[in-house]
């Protein structure tokens, strides 16, 4: 069976998961689901199934970090996303950058974690 997509599942590691829960909700505008699996705790980012999900993830063996693998989430209006960053205790960290051909445009913050993380919006 041939793979039509690399990504199947993400997580970002957070110490305290209450703060980074409140922290994605305030700046996405999304609920996120509280789960556990095993000694995890987990709050699952929306999405469609079949699809590509991922959640917040407060586990012994996981540990926010700036300077590893970085993911992009979607949002709708980067503008006005980029402001809640900065308002939910984050920061930007690579303003938004146009991409070619429409594309639409991408930034990269630090979380309330320490995670160095993308948003991408086709605005």
């Amino acid at each position: 069976m041939q793979a039509t997509t690399a990504i199947t599942w993400f997580e970002i590691p957070a110490k305290d998961l209450e703060r980074a829960v409140w922290f994605y909700e305030s700046v996405l505008q999304q609920e996120l689901r509280r789960e556990t699996m095993g000694p995890a705790a987990m709050a699952v980012f929306p999405y469609q199934e079949p699809g590509i999900g991922g959640a917040l993830t407060h586990s012994p063996n996981l540990t926010p970090a700036a300077d590893g693998s970085v993911i992009y989430l979607r949002t709708q209006r980067l503008e006005e996303t980029l402001q809640r960053v900065t308002r939910a205790g984050g920061r930007i960290v690579l303003d938004k950058t146009a991409l070619p051909d429409g594309m639409g445009a991408f930034a990269h913050i630090v979380d309330c974690e320490g995670n160095r993380v993308g948003l991408h919006a086709l605005d």
